[in-house]
């Protein structure tokens, strides 16, 4: 199941249809919100430093989260969240650079996430294995099955399939692995990918993603003329709109796709801005389906967008116009979504899991019938990283 977290969570229960978790906008003026959350999750690690979800086994979720530390080591220069990395990473690469779990054989694009944390390790000590490991995934991805104008399959199987969560997965990994081994050919890739994508997803209309797209018109999701999945899911924007930020970053400046995509990424950024609840400045779990009954406010999606808004501005793909919108999410995200305790912060309203599948077909009933949580690591690793990127765009990282 793709977009789940693999049915696991920290303290989980259901939240649906909480419109305000304390509605303390205030609270998002405090700076310091990512060392709270990355204290937290330092906090539920036991003696040896590991706890045991982000051991369950090599796999995007745990990948995003012990990236999301790592980033907390280096910007709060904190060495404790940047070693919760590296001890777990090394508990999966092997001294010949083998990853214990990986199947390339699998061809599925959720298995690149996690390795984006070996470029951290890479650069650190320049151990050869960590450069190893990374040539395995690069070497799935340049073998991944493809549509017939080449877009990576989402796994090999969900044959001619692209959704927009395999973006994230795989384009930021291959366009740092292209800088740092002198590939240029794979920042063509990654270019062709996220172009590729958008241009078959995106519903006119509104400017706004569907979340997968059928080459084959095959899947009962898909649309029998164009292909795509029938609604916009939050998440799956998400997934597309960090992609987008984290590849364009190892973009050489000369790459002749490059302003086009910072382009698209812009008018992608409008469509959300359109769509931003304005009472709250939060997102609906389906964006094309606004307050219509069932549709609720959702966590996780709400927090990639303001992640992405804020990289956004900081590296100036965005016009300081977004600026509003990007607050207001977060001020959102803090004083309605998150409370605390004695046992730290907690996030709610996070949709456990989605996907496309004869038994996940699409449609506004399926998205709004998932599991709703609390505390899922799939919100909580999103929430560090939207944390570091709001406090490094406004200058004040690290305050408490």
């Amino acid at each position: 199941m793709h977009g789940c977290g693999n049915g696991s969570w920290i303290a989980g229960s259901p939240q649906k249809g909480v419109e305000s978790m304390g509605n303390d906008a205030k609270k998002a003026e405090q700076a310091g919100w990512s060392r709270k959350v990355a204290d937290m999750i330092l906090g539920q690690a036991d003696s040896d430093g590991f706890h045991d979800y982000p051991l369950e086994r090599w796999a995007y979720v745990p990948g995003m989260l012990l990236m999301a530390m790592a980033r907390a080591g280096i910007q709060l220069e904190d060495a404790r969240y940047y070693d919760f990395m590296q001890r777990h990473m090394d508990r999966y690469i092997g001294a010949d650079g083998m990853i214990a779990g990986y199947s390339l054989e699998e061809y599925n694009l959720d298995q690149i996430n996690q390795g984006k944390n070996l470029f951290y390790q890479l650069e650190r000590t320049g151990d050869s294995r960590y450069a190893k490991a990374a040539d395995t995934l690069a070497a799935q991805l340049i073998g991944q099955p493809r549509t017939s104008e080449g877009g990576f399959w989402h796994k090999k199987v969900y044959p001619f399939q692209m959704w927009l969560d395999g973006l994230y997965m795989a384009s930021p990994f291959l366009a740092e692995y292209a800088k740092v081994f002198e590939r240029p050919e794979l920042t063509d890739e990654v270019a062709r990918q996220l172009l590729l994508v958008e241009s078959k997803t995106r519903d006119k209309r509104t400017g706004l993603l569907r979340h997968g797209w059928d080459e084959s018109r095959e899947q009962e999701w898909a649309d029998s003329i164009t292909g795509v999945s029938p609604h916009v899911w939050s998440r799956a924007m998400g997934w597309y709109a960090m992609a987008m930020v984290d590849s364009l970053e190892h973009f050489p400046i000369t790459h002749p796709q490059r302003g086009t995509i910072i382009g698209i990424f812009q008018r992608m950024c409008h469509a959300l801005a359109a769509v931003q609840e304005p009472e709250s400045g939060l997102w609906y779990q389906v964006l094309d389906q606004g307050s219509r009954k069932g549709n609720y406010l959702e966590a996780s999606g709400s927090i990639m967008f303001v992640y992405a808004m804020a990289k956004g501005l900081r590296l100036r793909y965005l016009e300081p116009v977004f600026r509003t919108a990007m607050q207001r999410g977060y001020e959102g995200i803090i004083g309605r979504l998150v409370t605390e305790d004695e046992q730290g912060v907690h996030l709610h309203q996070i949709c456990n899991g989605a996907g496309l599948s004869k038994d996940r077909n699409g449609s506004f009933d399926y998205y709004i019938s998932e599991a709703v949580v609390s505390d899922h690591y799939m919100g909580i690793g999103p929430l560090l990283l939207a944390s570091l990127e709001v406090e490094r765009y406004l200058g004040r990282s690290g305050e408490r």
